[in-house]
């Protein structure tokens, strides 16, 4: 099976702060599944590195206080192209990131407080018919095949 995979889950250096969220749990996947990696902030043309970003009433502002909504969302159109070209019915994201946090996401403060909610990529996906995975929750993947 074919799975959607947030790239920085798989060691790849495009999250905000340069850095990635490998996870060998996810990147154990592999061993049975094909991995299509995406980044929809790496899609948008967003940089790396970049200023953190959050949603707050249901827009994405970067820390410095600019609006990145739209970015966002051409980001997550252009992942939910990948998704579907590749033939992808299931996706393992980054938990509680703007773009690809499923169920909660940081709430817009920069605290580090989390909110119940959906990252624009994944809520994309999800209204699209994509089952949606935080990474913590990969090892469980054959329930929802």
């Amino acid at each position: 099976m074919k799975i959607l995979v947030s790239a920085c889950l798989l060691g790849e250096n495009c999250k905000y702060n340069g850095g990635n969220n490998k996870n060998e749990k996810v990147i154990s996947l592999a061993e049975k599944h094909k991995l299509i990696p995406v980044c929809p902030e790496c899609f948008a043309g967003l940089p790396i590195p970049r200023v953190p970003s959050e949603i707050k009433d249901g827009k994405v502002f970067s820390k410095d206080g600019k609006d990145l909504t739209d970015k966002f969302k051409d980001g997550a159109e252009k992942a939910l192209y990948v998704a579907e070209e590749s033939g992808c019915q299931i996706a393992v994201l980054k938990e509680r990131s703007p773009s690809c946090g499923f169920g909660a996401i940081y709430d817009g403060s920069f605290t580090g407080k989390t909110v119940f909610g959906n990252g624009i990529a994944a809520q994309l996906l999800y209204d699209n018919g994509i089952v949606i995975l935080g990474e913590s929750k990969a090892d469980k993947i054959e329930e929802y095949i």
